[in-house]
């Protein structure tokens, strides 16, 4: 899996507090300089006095502020199955790559299991992996290596099949239905930073699936770079309290 971050708001928490400004500000914020339009917060700097507006915004849940700003991530290589779950957010915009037009034609199915075309989970081959609904991981060396074999043939004779089926001309929109959710998909997402902090309180939860939590985290990562002083708040003061900001 890759995420990355193709474009982004500029200055996005300036944005942020000057239209959190615009709502008790006497004048017209579209006239005035960033430095006129703080006057009055708390802080020696510039630096500080955003650090301060922005703690009180998240505090108090004056999330409409953070609605202005917005990023793009571009993701390589997440399975059907995680882009299923990202997508039930119907605030974020997305771009998918398609399996009616993309064939994997030449994709050699005695490497899918090596991460060529599938994401293979973590309890495929890891005895201790306790998942969702699970008491226990742990299973002897045997089941552990039996379950690997059965995965790494099911999901070799599936692109196998797919790949016979386009040898007997039938469109890659049909032959897809015999590969397994796990097929890696590429895609592209927007979403502003009310809604990325929405998606992490869901995503990055502690009992969010694997794959979906690994991706989240990533996004995460690069938002504190793009926008550090809201995410940093986030981490310390919001992260892991599920449903408490609404989309």
């Amino acid at each position: 899996m890759k995420v990355q971050l193709l474009e982004a708001t500029e200055d996005p928490e300036e944005l942020v507090c000057t239209g959190a400004r615009n709502d008790y500000y006497g004048g017209y914020v579209g006239d005035e300089s960033f430095e006129t339009v703080m006057e009055g917060i708390e802080g020696d700097s510039i630096e500080e006095k955003k650090e301060t507006l922005i703690g009180h915004l998240l505090s108090h849940g004056h999330f409409g502020p953070f609605e202005h700003p917005q990023a793009t991530f571009a993701v390589k290589g997440i399975s059907r199955s995680c882009m299923a779950q990202i997508t039930r957010h119907r605030h974020v915009s997305f771009d998918v790559q398609s399996m009616r037009y993309v064939a994997f034609d030449d994709v050699d199915p005695a490497d899918v299991a090596e991460g060529e075309l599938v994401v293979t989970p973590p309890s495929a081959s890891d005895p201790d992996w306790v998942g969702r609904n699970q008491k226990t991981g742990a299973v002897d060396e045997e089941a552990v290596a039996e379950r690997e074999r059965v995965f790494e043939e099911s999901v070799s004779r599936s692109v196998e099949e797919y790949q016979r089926l386009l040898e007997l001309g039938m469109p890659p929109e049909d032959a897809r239905f015999v590969l397994p959710i796990g097929t890696k998909v590429n895609m592209v997402m927007s979403m502003n930073v009310r809604m990325l902090m929405h998606v992490a309180d869901m995503r990055a939860a502690a009992d969010a699936q694997w794959e979906i939590r690994e991706m989240t985290e990533r996004v995460l990562e690069l938002a504190s770079e793009w926008c550090p002083i809201t995410f940093e708040y986030y981490e310390e003061h919001m992260k892991n309290r599920k449903n408490r900001l609404a989309p």
